[in-house]
């Protein structure tokens, strides 16, 4: 039935299939950037915290009888945390997104949108119409002029903390914009919170911002917090409106609860352990600037390739080396990259020895 489709993207070097990868691979390609994902111990201590309750499947939408006290204390650590006056626990980054966009920008509001924002967010924004405005990627200079010419009744701006392809940080002048305009600012943390900041608390923390009521994080627990799921966290008011608002918190079921319960686990982890994490993770920094001469300021390292045949051929080469890296192509991407975590999961040795090879392209 889709024969045609699935010829030409095999003709293209597109076609993507899952796959299973053998566990003695040196693991580059994932998003586990503090290398909670294999630490049992932290495991353990979750079931420990779900063994205080008689129950441990959420069992209905929060707005029935989902809601777990482990999902009310992980919101409240989390505000705790960050500084926010609420939060709401969500069962994945993409029902965050499109929790956010299809409740909050209402008649006569515009949304603006970093125009490389995540896929879940951009298919939510044609819900909306003309009311979507797309600004070039990281510039603040296009997005004033934008809210200039389009502006509404209530601004929202939509950016990412760190760029999941690039491993760009959004550009501190967007929050002074936001600030300017009196705009709602939501910023997707999936990929800063748990890398940015002293206390890897994000990118608000990394830019020293002070948590104001138009403020909204939104982020992610299946990356550096090493589980599933997502939160919001905002004004008690805008958490308020959320639940009664946004279709995908009020019509799916709640969040896992042992998910939420190894979130929090983790999430309490990694303030404890901030400061080592924090060294770790510059080392890599300078591991990577040494060898390839590239100056990151996050853990995603991205490797332009010629095409996609070229991605693919260097992904395989690497796996006969031993490690795994991502080979992202279209649509993802407008150009094929490699994607290189160096997550604190893999030791530095190892580090050191797939950059040299893929500088010296020795493989």
């Amino acid at each position: 039935m889709y024969e045609n489709e699935l010829r030409a993207l095999q003709k293209a070097d597109r076609f993507r299939k899952r796959m299973l990868f053998g566990e003695e691979l040196i693991d580059l390609a994932s998003n586990d950037y503090l290398g909670l994902s294999n630490k049992k111990k932290q495991l353990k201590k979750a079931f420990g915290l779900l063994e205080r309750y008689n129950t441990f499947s959420p069992k209905a939408s929060m707005l029935v009888n989902g809601y777990h006290a482990i999902h009310k204390e992980f919101e409240e650590t989390l505000c705790v945390l960050n500084g926010f006056e609420s939060g709401i626990a969500v069962g994945s980054g993409f029902l965050a997104n499109l929790s956010l966009v299809e409740s909050l920008v209402r008649k006569n509001d515009r949304l603006f949108m970093d125009e490389e924002y995540h896929a879940s967010g951009m298919m939510a924004t044609r819900l909306l119409g003309d009311r979507a405005i797309f600004f070039r990627h990281n510039d603040a200079s296009d997005l004033r002029y934008k809210l200039q010419q389009y502006g509404g009744k209530r601004n929202i701006i939509a950016v990412e903390g760190i760029y999941s392809m690039s491993g760009a940080l959004c550009a501190r002048e967007i929050f002074d914009t936001a600030d300017e305009h009196d705009a709602v600012l939501i910023v997707d943390e999936a990929h800063s919170s748990g890398v940015l900041g002293n206390k890897l608390l994000g990118i608000f923390e990394h830019y020293g911002r002070e948590i104001k009521p138009n403020y909204i994080k939104m982020g992610t627990l299946g990356k550096a917090y090493g589980s599933y799921g997502a939160y919001i966290l905002a004004s008690r008011e805008i958490v308020a409106f959320l639940e009664n608002r946004a279709k995908p918190i009020i019509y799916s079921t709640a969040p896992s609860v042992i998910d939420t319960a190894l979130a929090l686990v983790n999430a309490n982890t990694i303030q404890k352990k901030a400061k080592r994490y924090r060294s770790k993770i510059d080392k890599r920094y300078k591991i990577i600037e040494e060898i390839l001469g590239i100056k990151s300021e996050s853990l995603i390292l991205p490797i332009e390739m010629k095409s996609n045949q070229k991605a693919m051929q260097m992904q395989k080469a690497l796996i006969r080396k031993g490690f795994l890296v991502g080979a992202i192509r279209q649509p993802t991407v407008d150009t094929p990259i490699l994607r290189i975590i160096p997550r604190l999961g893999v030791s530095e040795k190892k580090l050191k020895q797939v950059l040299q090879l893929i500088n010296k392209n020795t493989i």
